[in-house]
C-alpha cells in the first residue's frame, strides 16, 4: 500500500522524470505527494580562487550562479504542481531546502512510504562535493525505499530483481511486493554466480513467494559478477527497473555499496528500487 510519495526537487532532467513517475503512481494508489527541494545553497558561494581585486567579479558571479539554480528550481517545482494538477494528484507540499541539500529529504522520509528522486543525479550535476558521502547518508538515515530514477524515462512493465540470497536481498524483494507499485508489473530474478554454487532452492523460493503474491516470475543464475555484469544483464533483457537491497551496517555499507549498488547508481541508465 502506497499513501505518501516524497519527490527530491533538484532542477535537471532527473527532476522531470522524478515528477512524472511520482505523479503517475500518485494517481495510480491515490497516493499524496511532497516536493522537496534539494540544493546546496551554501555550495552556490564557492567560485573557486578569487585573485586580488577580483573580488567584484567573483560576487557577481555567485549571483549568477544563485539565479541560474533559482530559475531552474522554480521551472521544477511549477512543473511539479503542474503535473500534481494534470493527474489529479494532490501535492501536500513544497519542502524548500536551506542548507544541506538532504537533511529535508531525511526528515520528510520517515512519514513517507516511497522517496523518488534521480540519484545519480547527484554524481552528474554536483550537488555535493562528496556524492558516496552524500549517497550513504541518505541510505543510512532511513530514506527508503527509493525509486532512483533515470535522466530518461521509460514505464516501468518489467523488474528486474538482483538476488544475492542474502538477508539484505530478500528484504528489498518482499518490500517491493508489499508496496507493489506497479501491479502486474513482470519479474525475474537474477543471481550472479561468482563462486561455489549456492542452494538453488534460495532462488526458487524467491520466486515462488513472488508468485505467491500475484506476479509472473522468471529465475536466471548467471555466472558472472553482479558489479559489472547486472546493467548489461538488465538491458539485454529489457527490464524497465532493477530491484536491489543494501545493507544498513554503517561499518560495512560502504565496502557493500561499492561492490554492487553504488557502481550500478552511477551508471545506471534505468530506474532502481533500492531497499533494506
Amino acid at each position: 500500500m502506497m499513501k505518501r510519495i516524497l519527490v527530491g526537487l533538484g532542477g535537471t532532467p532527473f527532476t522531470t522524470v522524478a515528477t512524472k513517475i511520482a505523479t503517475e503512481l500518485g494517481d495510480l494508489h491515490q497516493a499524496q505527494l511532497t516536493g522537496v527541494t534539494v540544493v546546496d545553497t551554501g555550495k552556490l558561494a564557492k567560485v573557486g580562487p578569487v585573485p586580488a581585486g577580483g573580488e567584484a567579479y567573483a560576487q557577481r558571479m555567485r549571483e549568477r550562479k544563485a539565479q541560474i539554480t533559482q530559475e531552474g528550481m522554480d521551472q521544477a517545482i511549477a512543473a511539479f504542481k503542474a503535473h500534481c494538477s494534470e493527474q489529479q494528484v494532490v501535492c501536500r507540499r513544497i519542502e524548500y531546502e536551506q542548507k544541506d541539500p538532504f537533511a529535508a529529504m531525511i526528515s520528510e522520509a520517515r512519514y513517507n512510504d516511497l522517496t523518488i528522486f534521480g540519484l545519480r543525479s547527484i554524481f552528474d550535476y554536483g550537488f555535493t562535493t562528496d556524492p558516496d558521502k552524500a549517497i550513504i547518508k541518505l541510505l543510512t538515515q532511513g530514506v527508503r525505499p527509493i525509486l532512483a530514477v533515470a535522466e530518461t524515462y521509460r514505464p516501468i512493465k518489467k523488474a528486474l530483481i538482483a538476488y544475492s540470497g542474502s538477508m539484505e536481498s530478500a528484504k528489498a524483494i518482499r518490500h517491493f511486493l508489499h508496496l507493489n507499485p506497479w501491479p502486474g508489473v513482470t519479474l525475474q530474478i537474477v543471481h550472479f554466480q561468482e563462486g561455489p554454487v549456492k542452494e538453488e532452492f534460495l532462488l526458487k523460493d524467491a520466486a515462488e513467494f513472488c508468485g505467491a503474491h500475484g506476479f509472473e516470475v522468471k529465475t536466471d543464475m548467471v555466472k558472472g559478477r553482479a558489479k559489472s555484469d547486472l546493467l548489461p544483464f538488465a538491458r539485454e533483457n529489457d527490464a524497465d527497473l532493477i530491484v536491489m537491497g543494501n545493507s544498513v551496517n554503517r561499518a560495512l555499507i560502504r565496502r557493500l555499496l561499492g561492490d554492487t549498488a553504488l557502481a550500478t547508481i552511477k551508471s545506471a541508465d534505468r530506474a532502481l528500487f533500492l531497499s533494506q
